[in-house]
Order: structure tokens, then C-alpha cells, then sequence
């Protein structure tokens, strides 16, 4: 059976909404919440960008069944993979176990914050793999040196490790991606209902069990008003991951996302209350065969937009 999420989105809302909302998702019965991981948000309209790795210790101290994952960290260029190693290590001892680490290739505006310039499509990829291969020997304990192209990580220890290591799953958008969560890691993180992520990471020995993705939506009684909402806060979204992953500001998504119109949104972000619409948004994700499928809301009635889950989209659901 699905599990399903909630998107801790931490470009709308500050830290301490974030970990009330994560307290609500549980108690409202969701199995899971993902959070972002940026320094920025996409758009003006976007008020927050608070730490995540802070939030998730604060959640994981505050809820005791809520499986916790990052959609998605990089752990490289504004990172070092030493540190997100000993940050998720951190997190699965405070959750007893209910972390996964969800790495991707991150996107410029987030990772040139520290200077060090952003590097090609391929290289990024390089490093995502060395950053997953240190992790994981950091993660076996005692003291480590790894040393790759990219990478290298001299004679360093996680002290506080989880009874058991942590979940990895990689960002995923086409087959070399796919190729490489099988490889490296426990599972896929994906934003796109394509059946052939999934089917592919298992025909190479993947665990279609680990297999996430996220579903954005815009609920308000008013059809009018969610649209509007839709327009305002998730349009960045609207010219696709390769566009997104090079944009170096939020004055370039600003430029970039000013062509698209409410109607584009509407077509691609269930808006509205009808309870029909939104679950079969998520059934698309479900039946391409992803296993943990989070519904991220753009708005902000938070109360509402639970209440109108629980009563009338959740019974709609496997």
C-alpha cells in the first residue's frame, strides 16, 4: 500500500511553522514528510528559507511516528560531504531509524553562494557519486580517508551513528540517474509520474519499496484564489529541472517564470476543492508504481488544507 507525505516546504514558511506543521501532518495520520534543503528561495514571493538540517532535529525530537526524508540535499559545492554524513547521521539517532537522505545534484542557486563556481551537468553527477561513496564509508565507522577526484575526506570519524545506517536515495529525471541510484543507493526521489524511473531502478535491482516523489497542489475554497496562489509561489517550477538547476538568483526565476500564465499553472497544479482532482494527481504518481508520494501545499491555510485531505482526498486513495 502507498505511503503518503507532506512537503515541508521551506521556502513559505520559518522554522518554527515548519516543525508545527510536521506535528500536524503526523497527527492527521500522514506517513512521512519531506523537507527542502536551500539557502534560497525561488521567487519574491517566497518569504523563508530557514536551515533544514535545524528543523529536522527539532521535528524528530517532536513527533515519534513520521518517517523523515530530504527532497533533496546537495551534498556538495555549499556542502561538504563529511558534514551532511554526520548531519544525517545525527538525525537518524534523534528519529530512531525514520531518516532517508535524499541527495540530488543541487542547482546553482543555492550551491555559487560559496564561490566556488558551478560546475557542468556531468561533473555534478561525478560528484554526486563520490559525495554518496564517502558518505557511506564514513557511515561504517572509525576513522576514514577518502580520496576521489572531487572528494576527499581526511581521517575523519562520525561519532554517533544510528543502530542502523541511513537510507540513501538519489534524485532521479532519466536513465543515467536511474543508473546511478542503482548502483549507489536505496532508492529514487522523483517529481515527475514516469513509470519508467521506478521500472527501471528495480529491473537493476532497485527496491521499489524506497521509490518517493512529491506531488504540488493549491487548495482554497475559492478556485479563483488557489489558481492565483498557484501562480504566485510555484511558477518556478514552470520551465523544467534543467532550466531550474542553472539559474543563479531569484531575479533570473523572477525573469524566467514571467511568460507563464494562471491557465499553464492550473493545467499542471490541482487547484481548487475538488477532492477528485487533487487524488488523482497522486494516483498518477501511484500508479507509475512510486511507493511514498508527498503532497506539497502552496498555500497557507495549513488547517484547511488538512482537514479537506483527511475528510475528502485521503478516502479516494489505495
Amino acid at each position: 500500500m502507498p505511503a503518503y507525505g507532506f512537503k515541508l516546504m521551506t521556502e513559505l514558511h520559518g522554522p518554527a511553522q515548519l516543525v508545527r506543521q510536521a506535528e500536524q501532518a503526523e497527527q492527521a495520520g500522514f506517513d512521512f514528510a519531506g523537507i527542502s534543503d536551500h539557502i534560497h528561495p525561488w521567487l519574491e514571493s517566497h518569504h523563508h528559507s530557514p536551515f533544514a538540517w535545524s528543523v529536522l532535529g527539532a521535528i524528530a525530537e517532536r513527533t515519534s511516528r513520521l518517517e523523515l526524508v530530504t527532497m533533496v540535499t546537495c551534498p556538495t559545492v555549499r556542502y561538504h560531504p563529511a558534514v551532511i554524513a554526520q548531519a544525517a547521521a545525527t538525525i537518524g539517532v534523534l528519529s530512531h531509524g525514520r531518516f532517508t537522505l535524499g541527495l540530488g545534484s543541487g542547482e546553482q542557486l543555492n550551491e555559487h553562494v560559496v564561490g566556488k563556481g558551478w560546475p557542468p551537468v556531468d561533473v555534478r553527477h561525478d560528484m554526486l557519486a563520490e559525495a554518496v561513496q564517502a558518505i557511506r564509508q564514513l557511515w561504517q565507522g572509525g576513522y576514514q580517508t577518502f580520496r576521489g577526484q572531487h572528494v576527499t575526506v581526511e581521517d575523519a570519524r562520525i561519532f554517533d551513528l544510528p543502530n542502523h545506517p541511513v537510507r540513501i536515495a538519489l534524485a532521479v529525471s532519466g536513465r543515467k540517474s536511474v543508473e546511478l541510484a542503482a548502483e549507489l543507493a536505496d532508492g529514487i526521489v522523483a517529481t515527475e509520474a514516469e513509470a519508467a524511473l521506478v521500472d527501471g531502478f528495480a529491473r537493476q535491482g532497485g527496491d521499489r519499496r524506497n521509490t518517493w516523489a512529491e506531488v504540488a497542489v493549491s487548495w482554497h475554497p475559492d478556485e479563483a484564489e488557489a489558481r492565483r496562489i498557484a501562480h504566485e509561489r510555484l511558477r518556478f517550477s514552470a520551465q523544467g529541472w534543467k532550466v531550474m538547476a542553472e539559474l543563479p538568483n531569484v531575479a533570473n526565476f523572477e525573469a524566467a517564470a514571467e511568460p507563464v500564465t494562471e491557465d499553464q499553472m492550473a493545467e499542471s497544479v490541482p487547484c481548487g476543492s475538488d477532492p477528485k482532482r487533487f487524488a488523482a494527481a497522486l494516483h498518477d504518481y501511484v500508479d507509475a508504481g512510486f511507493e511514498h508520494v508527498a503532497v506539497l501545499p502552496a498555500g497557507d491555510d495549513i488547517d484547511g488544507f488538512l482537514r479537506f485531505w483527511t475528510d475528502e482526498v485521503r478516502p479516494l486513495l489505495p
